[in-house]
């Protein structure tokens, strides 16, 4: 792959959740590019083992329940057996849940068979905290005791979502939020140690996660990408390589190395526009 700029990052050995996935997977790759150790951990193991497979010998996919504390010192096991310590975390795991997500942007008590407020299941809003809050809280438990002794950096993924709470998805809106106040509590607690942490809170891109929302079984954009568009005013989708040259800044000590407890939006401006 092309990276924007080469950092030098051969003495990190880096542990990913998500890493399957299709942000997580490409900061791996990116990674790897300048010469770090990743381990990629995801439940979905052969979507792990194919990000593996592209990197080569300096990559490791583990399957890891990121909800299980368990699996993550199992996972932590493996990763020190191969690599050695960890001292760079990507908490990447996260997503929404259709139980979480009502039909309606607002409320309209006159309709019938819609799936409003109410209808939302407690369930669903359960899981999304666990996939958002209980894993990046567990995952770091597990991995930042590699990183007392010598330092480390932790990047949270958040979302505009953190920034404006986005219509439909309560729950997601709310995790995202609870990420970024997450972000800044671990950075001041871990300030002593020299562990930074930082968030990088991504606008609206096209994954597998939200493409049903942003287009139509035949191609064409639905009304929810209309006005995604229409309020950011780089009037486009972001593409996930836009999100690598804000990785590398922090992934390198010698351009961050006095950067913690931020949450940086990539955009497009979207965060900043008031609608006027």
């Amino acid at each position: 792959m092309s990276i924007p700029f080469q950092v030098n990052l051969s003495d990190r050995v880096i542990a990913i959740t998500g890493a399957g996935g299709v942000i997580c997977s490409e900061f791996a790759r990116a990674l790897a590019a300048c010469g770090a150790k990743v381990a990629l951990l995801d439940l979905n193991y052969d979507a792990a083992k194919k990000v593996e497979d592209e990197i080569g010998e300096n990559a490791l996919a583990v399957k890891c329940n990121c909800l299980e504390k368990e699996s993550i010192l199992q996972a932590k096991e493996a990763v020190n057996a191969r690599f050695g310590k960890v001292n760079f975390l990507i908490n990447g795991a996260g997503g929404n849940n259709p139980r979480a997500t009502t039909d309606n942007e607002t409320m309209t008590p006159d309709l019938t068979g819609v799936k409003d407020f109410f209808a939302l299941e407690e369930s669903g809003l359960r899981f999304v905290f666990d996939l958002n809050i209980t894993s990046a809280f567990l995952v770091t438990q597990v991995f930042a005791k590699d990183m007392l002794e010598t330092g480390g950096n932790i990047i949270n993924i958040s979302s505009m979502n953190a920034f404006r709470p986005l219509t439909k998805i309560p729950a997601y809106s709310a995790a995202k939020a609870g990420i970024s106040n997450f972000t800044e509590w671990l950075a001041v607690h871990f300030a002593p140690c020299n562990i930074r942490c930082n968030a990088i809170a991504p606008g609206f891109f096209v994954t597998n996660q939200n493409r049903a929302l942003l287009y139509n079984a035949d191609g064409t954009p639905t009304a929810r990408t209309g006005k995604i568009l229409a309020a950011t005013p780089m009037k486009k989708f972001g593409e996930i390589s836009d999100l690598v040259g804000c990785l590398l800044f922090l992934a390198d000590d010698k351009a961050s190395g006095f950067v913690t407890g931020t949450v940086i939006p990539v955009d497009g401006g979207f965060s900043a526009y008031s609608g006027v």
